[in-house]
């Protein structure tokens, strides 16, 4: 073992791995603040990210081989449509809708990976169904109907990612991630160019979100994962949805509705609920991923 392996404790590790969560709740006011159009920021936001994780981790060529296309592929559009989304409708919305992936991936796993599915699967996406109705309550503008819609693909993609990654038994995201990053600022690219100037606070936002939200974040939960168990991992990584909304209030005045809370919480209360069930079943859980 070596020395900085032995020195990362059980406490330390949890400790990564909130903060990991936290500065990825940043993401929705961050986002809102940059002042290009959705996919300008995806583009920004990505090929930063891409290229600080690119040389942090310096992928070997034989890790290269890690990263499968159809991986790669989802990834991208799961991180081009969480930030239209954040974009179309509240920052809360958003990560609550996407929030909704872990649910996709019990019910698709039966399908693409031949796992089972238990009756504690049913009444989780059972519950999540009526939280995201509650998404849709009441009168809403034609934009934020289009957000929500765009925050549920998004949802979709993340659980697609999951399952993905499952599927790739090396179990080394990094690649699939890196590559990801890169396709989606590719993708984004021929839609914004020629719109992509940025001033001080728009070049200092894209840093803090390509660098910070996603990069260094994403080396922290890596980091933490080394002594925390993959359940409790995920049910840290919740503080994501916790503190998105709050950050966006707190930035922008930014308020979800109230059906819309109420929907949230118990989005991830089915979430959350599965996770431990499934913990105390041996089974392997659904970890955060960075969106």
């Amino acid at each position: 073992m070596s020395g900085s392996a032995a020195a990362l404790s059980p406490l330390r590790g949890r400790l990564l791995v909130v903060a990991a969560a936290l500065l990825w709740s940043t993401g929705g006011l961050a986002i809102k603040l940059v002042p290009l159009p959705a996919l300008g920021v995806a583009f920004w936001r990505s090929f930063v990210s891409g290229l600080f994780l690119l040389a942090v981790f310096r992928p070997s060529r034989e890790r290269w081989r890690h990263a499968a296309p159809s991986t790669v592929v989802v990834y991208a559009l799961m991180i081009l449509t969480f930030v239209s989304a954040t974009k179309m409708t509240t920052a809360a919305n958003a990560i609550f809708l996407q929030y909704t992936g872990p649910l996709y991936v019990l019910a698709l796993a039966p399908f693409l990976l031949k796992e089972p599915f238990r009756k504690a699967d049913a009444a989780a996406f059972g519950v999540a169904l009526v939280g995201m109705s509650l998404f849709f309550v009441g009168r809403l503008d034609p934009g934020a109907l289009a957000g929500n819609l765009v925050a549920v693909l998004s949802g979709v993609f993340f659980g697609l990612t999951i399952l993905l990654l499952r599927r790739d038994a090396s179990g080394d995201a990094i690649p699939s991630v890196i590559a990801g990053n890169l396709f989606a600022a590719a993708l984004a690219l021929p839609f914004v160019w020629g719109h992509l100037a940025l001033d001080a606070k728009g070049v200092a936002l894209v840093l803090f979100l390509g660098i910070f939200q996603l990069g260094i974040s994403y080396v922290l939960f890596v980091k933490g994962l080394k002594t925390v168990p993959a359940a409790e991992a995920s049910l840290l990584g919740m503080l994501e949805p916790m503190f998105n909304p709050l950050w966006a209030f707190l930035g922008l005045g930014e308020r979800p509705g109230t059906a819309a809370s109420l929907g949230g919480a118990i989005v991830l209360l089915a979430v959350a609920g599965r996770t431990l069930v499934g913990a105390r079943a041996g089974e392997a859980p659904t970890p955060p991923s960075p969106d």
